[in-house]
């Protein structure tokens, strides 16, 4: 039978930890009250002596006539109101029987500390969610009456109507959508302004308050002058684009000496409507965990109290437990009905009254693990570590690596196979991550905001880079095994570009197999990442993109690949042609470039959004990284010249002190001045403090692997090189991985310290005065 503490543990809301009772805490003083009374019961024989023939009769008269009604007034637990505030506060008085016993005092005041704790915790929460709840109905109303208002509209104009395609005001100058639209009023037309009449008092009737409702600004002819405006986030390029065209139309058009006018067009209904249903996703599943918090908190108070009776050999229990279960956070039904009006709510409107497809938005069943992956992971690992063992025989057997054929193979064979290898790398150190973060509790579901149905488990990591470099060393033993028995190397170096591309068609394959949630959405991820500047800005998208600033050498080697498919290099067999030359150099400058590019753009774009200056020194030190390696690169080319040597070694030290300092302090949190763990921040998650201090020792290594790429060392052919190159790349995505563990570490730690366990939703409709 498992212990309620480790049950507990692995129940309790991450974020909401420090929130829920300190079950742990209470154990340990009551088993101080145990160890208390030992000596007492050693002592109770000396007491005999000063005994009489009294005592006994009173203890036969106590014994049977004393009840448990007696007992229960041991413990008095008694509110109390703090203030203007209004909170409840408990606090417990003991009776005589407990008078000289210090550590039952503690314990009940620590109980009472616990029990104000998750009460007020719960009443904060309750609050929030119940507004939050109450703004959302608000929402819907007013999405509901647009709809309405839409449907109308259409009824009584034809298809081809103009005013149909662009809104409810057909007479309006815009002609587009925009994030931010307004009703107006149009003062050409009785018919218009009845029209926004209507819209005005429809919404007035469902609660909207409008700004200075009650005294309405008019214009010269009395008319109303009130707007209610539609907010659409920037999130994708038409957002983007729409947003500023509207930040122009509001300075052009409504400023104070003209009119305004304003229409609201289909598709920002739509926009709407889909924040608002994912809105409502969000607060259903705070209500849930606020529901799991109520009855784990419950369970874990009930459990101590027993303990408590048992050690103390009183019935204590039940008289406390009355007031725990007369609290707000047991006895309040408010979160129960509002899921259920939000299930109702849910269904109606976002669903189709279709129970059963509301509930897969609202209560996504978590994929479980699964007995034949793990199977699966341990073949392909059997088979790759065999495969490659083949590979390695074969290879010494061909000659594949002798002076007359080095070269050819090296070039035109080996950047697709260390292409696959290091994405199995990257992939087994994701799988690493996720094994850690689940065992440390680190929501990262929650902080990628990913789906919890479909979201990757670690078993699902390893499987895929078990698979992906199974694959990669059975094409390379293929390939030597067809060339051992007379294939010409025209004919069978086209199987590794035959094997990268039939990735990339699996990668893009729209049926749902394969993990296809998990490849669509890396698909999108990519395309928020490249077009960055006009994507908003999600913490996956700045992970990710990290990655890839890790994963240079594989872009570069996805670039040559590519050359060489394009250029027909495996049928002509002539690899020099992209390896050498003005065109090699420029591919090689640019694809060390975009992921630094593309991150310093991201960067830029939060400070637009946030307009936080750290945002704009962050895009510093990827602009600095850039700066190092165009130098270190130019170098390379130029291995005589002493300033490029010179030019290289100061911006790459420079840089790598920026990312340094950056990955401490900014990413892991470490360096605060005043923790209590010297070096490192007041919070860990991981109980030995060595492991940090020799992560960070780690980490300073890992970050100058670049020494050997401005002090050249002579090596004996291509070969060599390139290994040493895929081993120093190698080493970057394992620094990568161990970087990734408390990156995110730290992230969680700043939602447990804000309570944040659900996302934010924006709201769609705000007010606003026409001025």
């Amino acid at each position: 039978m498992v212990k309620f503490s480790k049950e507990l543990e692995a129940q309790i809301i991450p974020e909401w930890k420090e929130a829920f009772v300190n079950y742990k805490q209470l154990k340990k003083q009551i088993k101080k009250i145990k160890l208390a009374k030992v000596p007492k019961k050693e002592q109770a024989p000396e007491v005999e002596f000063g005994r009489s023939i009294f005592d006994s009769f009173r203890f036969i008269t106590n014994k049977f006539f004393s009840s448990d009604n007696d007992k229960s007034d041991i413990i008095q637990v008694k509110r109390k109101t703090m203030g203007d505030s209004e909170e409840e506060l408990y606090e417990t008085e003991l009776s005589q029987l407990f008078s000289e016993e210090d550590e039952v005092h503690v314990f009940f005041a620590k109980l009472d500390e616990e029990l104000n704790k998750v009460n007020q915790f719960y009443k904060k929460q309750e609050i929030e969610f119940l507004d939050r709840g109450e703004t959302l109905i608000k929402q819907l109303q007013i999405l509901l009456d647009l709809k309405q208002l839409f449907g109308n509209r259409r009824r009584k104009n034809p298809p081809s109507s103009k005013a149909s395609n662009y809104g409810i005001f057909p007479h309006s100058p815009s002609q587009g959508s925009t994030c931010s639209g307004s009703f107006g009023e149009s003062e050409e037309t009785n018919s218009e302004i009845s029209q926004m009449d209507e819209v005005i008092t429809t919404l007035e009737k469902n609660g909207v308050s409008f700004v200075n409702s009650a005294t309405r600004m008019k214009t010269k002819k009395g008319k109303n002058k009130m707007a209610m405006r539609i907010d659409i986030p920037a999130t994708t390029p038409t957002k983007a684009s729409t947003a500023v065209t509207s930040m122009i139309w509001e300075d052009l058009v409504n400023s104070p000496t003209k009119e305004g006018y304003g229409f609201i067009n289909k598709r920002k209904v739509q926009y709407a409507e889909k924040m608002i249903r994912s809105a409502f996703v969000e607060l259903y599943k705070g209500l849930g965990l606020l529901k799991t918090y109520s009855s784990l908190n419950m369970v874990a108070f009930s459990k101590i109290l027993k303990k408590f009776d048992k050690v103390s050999c009183q019935k204590t229990s039940a008289n406390y437990l009355k007031e725990v279960k007369k609290s707000n956070f047991v006895s309040s039904d408010k979160v129960v009905r509002l899921m259920d009006e939000v299930e109702s709510i849910f269904t109606k409107h976002f669903a189709n009254d279709d129970r059963k497809k509301a509930m897969k938005f609202l209560r996504p069943q978590q994929q479980k693990g699964s007995h034949m992956i793990t199977f699966l992971v341990g073949l392909c690992t059997g088979c790759s570590v065999s495969l490659f063992c083949v590979y390695a025989i074969l290879a010494h057997l061909c000659g594949i690596f002798s002076p007359s054929s080095e070269p050819a193979y090296v070039d035109a064979v080996y950047p697709v196979f260390s292409v696959f290898a290091l994405l199995s790398l990257h992939l087994l150190m994701y799988g690493c991550n996720l094994y850690m973060w689940r065992g440390t509790r680190i929501n990262q579901n929650f902080i990628f905001e990913f789906s919890p149905s479909t979201a990757l488990k670690h078993r699902d990591a390893f499987l895929m880079s078990t698979t992906f470099i199974s694959a990669v060393f059975g094409a390379m033993v293929i390939h030597l095994v067809l060339r051992a028995t007379g294939f010409a190397p025209t004919q069978v170096d086209a199987i590794p570009g035959i094997l990268l591309l039939f990735f990339i068609v699996l990668l893009i394959w729209p049926f749902d197999i394969l993990y296809r949630p998990t490849r669509f959405c890396f698909i999108r991820i990519i395309r928020s990442i490249i077009c960055s500047p006009f994507y908003k800005v999600l913490f996956v998208h700045v992970f990710m993109a990290d990655q890839l600033t890790s994963q240079i050498p594989l872009l570069r080697h996805l670039g040559l690949t590519g050359c060489n498919i394009l250029a027909g290099v495996f049928k002509t067999h002539h690899p020099k042609a992209c390896h050498s030359g003005t065109l090699y150099t420029e591919i090689i400058y640019i694809i060390s470039f975009l992921p630094y590019f593309w991150r310093a753009l991201q960067c830029a774009r939060k400070w637009f959004d946030a307009g936080e200056v750290a945002n704009l020194a962050n895009m510093g030190k990827y602009i600095s990284a850039m700066v190092a390696a165009w130098a270190r690169l130019t170098y390379n080319n130029r291995h005589d010249s002493n300033l490029w040597f010179a030019i290289a070694l100061i911006t790459s030290v420079v840089a790598t002190f920026y990312q340094l300092y950056w990955d401490f302090v900014k990413d892991w949190g470490f360096f605060n001045p005043n923790s209590r763990n010297p070096l490192l921040r007041d919070d860990l998650i991981l109980k030995n403090k060595s492991i940090y201090y020799m992560s960070m020792g780690l980490n300073v290594v890992l970050r100058v692997t670049w020494v050997q790429t401005v002090i050249y060392i002579r090596r004996k052919g291509p070969a060599q090189t390139k290994l040493l190159d895929f081993v120093l790349a190698s080493l970057e995505v394992i620094r990568r991985g161990h970087w990734n563990f408390y990156r995110l570490e730290n992230e969680h730690l700043n939602n447990v310290g804000h309570f944040r366990a659900v996302k934010t939703v924006p709201i769609p409709f705000h007010e606003i005065e026409l001025s």
